[in-house]
């Protein structure tokens, strides 16, 4: 396990500045290098969730609420603009910016709600991916909510091919979503004049609220508010005036192409289930499972329920990597903790699996539709503790300099958040009045318990919005330290014994000739291996396979070399893994240096060994150097 202190600055630092942007030339050429953070947000735009709420709105209502789905995508071009304007400006992400600019009392409830909106999302990814399954192969709910943890881990293999390779995954798996919705509204033929009229504002009653907030909820997500802030920063440009322009104008256009094509997909939604359903008589159509048996007798096509499903699962999965990115981002962010992306994604998924798992085991399959728009409404809830700070960021003209945002935008974002806290306010206040009146004796429970929580989320809400008018400290800088020290150059003797990991690869010329640089002539050297086969896992020094030999050998013929040139090597072969074995070795030798070149894995052996570097890091009390 690898948790740790997340020394850098720099959001998503694996990634960060990886794709150059400042050789090319001419319009097109400009855009195609910074298309790809958009469509990586979009995803949580049109993940399963909006499936539920644009199923159930269209369903019960027809088209009427099209324009709740208009005034989200709208508020969401103008928030995610904003975060990438504060990621290119200030080199910031939202939560970075964040801890920089409120208390830790202030930053720890803000991280925990963040959590909260990212293991919502992953709720809706997990019964999204488990319900494709379902009606595509007929695998039971469970077992898919059971395949939806491992499939998770496998996906995050895409991130070590880069950050382009991902993002075209992303793109592909967004028009698969495209196609199968565009052909199967083609087929179901709407009525467009009737759809024009659902632009028109209105909300028929209480159970509309609740759907229209839900929608809210489910289009303008809080965890994509902090993906978009870092993901423009992937890109390397120009630190001008004139280079963050065009990366502003560039990642522009590629939100509103991004969020517009999903406005698309979540329109097609709606209004394939107010033609299928609505006008048929389904006015109670809550349930994905349900809508996809519907599709075939009443579209009169064998072809829809298969695409309904694969369209499922290609947006269950394409959610899934955006949101183990978005949970880094967060925790980094606040709290400068940085976990293995795999256990994080672990950790994430079973917080999601958990209650899923629970309803359906208790309440059968019927209840997830529910549990779909319920997780979108939480959402909603979270939406003002991440819209307000970023408004707040962008609008501060003494860090955001001439980019700070026209007074007529900082107008419309604040109408924009009135709006979302507003509902959401609305929304809770009938919530708690209607328990009220069917608590019954156990009134008691809702003063003791909701009350509280709602009176600390509205002093927190005010508390950020008020702050930055007032209080222009900026409380801590990025970083595990609130000042910088003086610094001192201590004059130090050279190191003695010096311990050299080995992974009889390209890369040990280098690492031993590092080390000789560090220790010359005078020192003495250890040459290490760790045999890591499985056979080793298990047996360690008892394996005696071909493998070990071959391997004892190489290290035998490395030392003879150095020792041939007055260099004094011993050496040492260990089994097992590398990450506790190396330590034990380095110990057993006392050295006061430790030099690793190879022990990082790749691919499919990174998410089994863990990064190995890392973690020998923190079991020794020496320096190590790494050396690519």
């Amino acid at each position: 396990m690898n948790i740790s202190k997340s020394t850098s600055s720099k959001s998503l630092a694996d990634v960060h500045a990886s794709v150059d942007t400042m050789q090319k030339k001419g319009f097109f050429r400009s855009l195609l290098a910074f298309v790809g953070p958009a469509y990586l947000v979009s995803v949580g735009y049109m993940d399963p969730g909006n499936w539920a709420t644009d199923i159930a709105g269209g369903s019960a209502f027809g088209y009427t609420l099209i324009w709740v789905l208009l005034m989200s995508n709208l508020i969401a071009i103008l928030l995610q603009s904003h975060c990438a304007r504060l990621g290119i400006v200030r080199g910031r992400d939202l939560a970075q910016a964040s801890k920089e600019a409120f208390p830790g009392m202030v930053n720890v409830p803000l991280w925990f709600l963040a959590e909260i909106a990212i293991a919502a999302t992953d709720l809706a990814e997990v019964l999204g991916f488990a319900l494709g399954l379902k009606l595509l192969f007929h695998i039971p709910l469970l077992v898919g909510v059971g395949v939806a943890v491992l499939d998770s881990l496998l996906l995050l293999l895409l991130i070590q091919l880069g950050i382009r390779k991902m993002e075209a995954f992303i793109i592909s798996l967004v028009l698969i979503i495209c196609s199968c919705f565009f052909f199967e509204v083609f087929v179901a033929q709407p009525d467009y004049s009737e759809v024009v009229k659902g632009f028109v504002p209105s909300i028929p009653n209480e159970t509309a609220l609740y759907i229209a907030i839900g929608i809210i909820g489910a289009t303008v997500m809080p965890h994509n508010l902090y993906l978009h802030s870092a993901l423009v920063q992937t890109r390397k440009i120009e630190g001008s005036e004139g280079g963050k322009k065009r990366a502003i104008k560039f990642n522009a256009i590629d939100s509103a192409i991004a969020l517009n094509i999903a406005f698309l997909v979540n329109a097609s939604i709606l209004v394939l289930a107010g033609t299928v359903f609505h006008q048929k008589g389904y006015f109670n159509i809550t349930e994905i499972q349900d809508a996809h048996g519907l599709l075939a007798p009443l579209l009169g096509s064998t072809l829809a329920p298969i695409l309904f499903a694969i369209a499922l699962i290609a947006s269950g999965q394409c959610s899934t990597i955006t949101g183990t990115l978005s949970g880094q981002i967060v925790m980094e962010g606040y709290l400068n903790l940085r976990i293995t992306p795999w256990l994080r994604r672990l950790i994430t998924r079973l917080i999601a699996v958990i209650p899923a798992f629970l309803v359906i085991w208790f309440k059968g399959e019927n209840e997830t539709g529910e549990l779909l728009i319920l997780s979108q409404v939480i959402l909603s809830l979270q939406l003002g503790f991440a819209t307000i700070p970023l408004i707040h960021f962008v609008s501060d003209k003494k860090k955001m300099g001439g980019f700070a945002i026209k007074p007529w935008v900082k107008i419309i974002s604040w109408l924009s958040a009135i709006v979302i806290v507003g509902l959401n306010a609305r929304m809770v206040y009938g919530e708690v009045h209607s328990m009220l009146q069917s608590a019954g004796e156990w009134k008691w429970m809702i003063y003791f318990i909701a009350f509280p929580v709602i009176g600390a989320a509205v002093l927190l809400l005010l508390y950020i919005t008020i702050q930055p008018l007032f209080v222009k400290k900026t409380y801590e800088a990025i970083g595990p330290h609130r000042k910088l020290l003086p610094l001192q150059f201590p004059i130090r003797n050279q190191f003695k014994k010096i311990a050299v990991a080995l992974d009889f690869s390209s890369k040990d010329q280098l690492t031993v000739s590092q080390a000789l640089t560090a220790g010359g002539p005078e020192a003495a050297y250890l040459l290490l291996h760790v045999v890591e086969s499985a056979g080793a896992m298990m047996m360690e020094k008892e394996i005696g396979d071909r493998e070990s030999a071959e391997d004892l050998r190489q290290l035998k013929a490395y030392a003879e070399v150095l020792r041939q040139e007055g260099y004094r090597v011993e050496l040492d072969l260990g089994f097992g893994k590398p990450s506790k074995v190396i330590p034990e070795l380095v110990s057993k030798f006392g050295a006061d240096l430790l030099v690793m070149g190879g022990h990082g894995h790749h691919g499919l052996k990174d998410l089994i060994f863990g990064e190995t570097i890392n973690a020998v890091r923190h079991r020794v009390k020496i320096p190590v150097l790494a050396v690519k």
